[in-house]
């Protein structure tokens, strides 16, 4: 059975879980992230299949989130480098991390720690906050026009 896409849909949620979704394609862009380029490295660092790399590589360069950069090292040799497209991931991963160390932290290890290049101080939470700068959560917000789930009608 073939995967629903969403190319079209009005949720930009579902369009962007198109080309960033599923878990391997993520992996990649975090391992991106920390400096992986070559597929070697990649395949070497996630344990994954050959096949599914190649398929998750050339549909992150596809869809602009990575570009292939010929190093000609050796012969015929390439990197894997995020684009700015990729780069804009940098705080969704980082909340699915935090989120992750919060609610799934792994049973033998402490999280991973992350620190400001410049300051050496801990990065804060990740949060989302209004127009002043306060955070806010669900419940305080709504798609214009629309109840969304944590408004005052329908409480999450």
């Amino acid at each position: 059975m073939a995967r629903k896409r969403f190319d079209d849909s009005n949720c930009s949620v579902a369009r962007a879980l198109n080309q960033v979704g599923d878990w391997w394609s993520l992996l990649i862009v975090l391992h991106a992230m920390y400096g992986t380029r070559r597929f070697v490295d990649f395949q070497q660092e996630l344990g994954i299949a050959k096949n599914i790399l190649c398929d998750r590589l050339a549909r992150l360069v596809e869809n602009g989130v990575l570009k292939k950069v010929d190093v000609g090292e050796h012969g015929s040799r390439f990197e894997y480098r995020l684009t700015e497209k990729g780069r804009d991931l940098f705080p969704v991963v980082i909340a699915l991390r935090q989120w992750g160390d919060k609610w799934n932290p792994a049973p033998d290890e402490a999280p991973l720690d992350l620190r400001d290049r410049d300051t050496g101080q801990p990065i804060q939470t990740v949060q989302v906050q209004n127009a002043e700068g306060k955070p806010i959560t669900v419940r305080d917000v709504f798609v214009s026009g629309e109840p969304m789930l944590g408004s005052k009608k329908d409480p999450a």
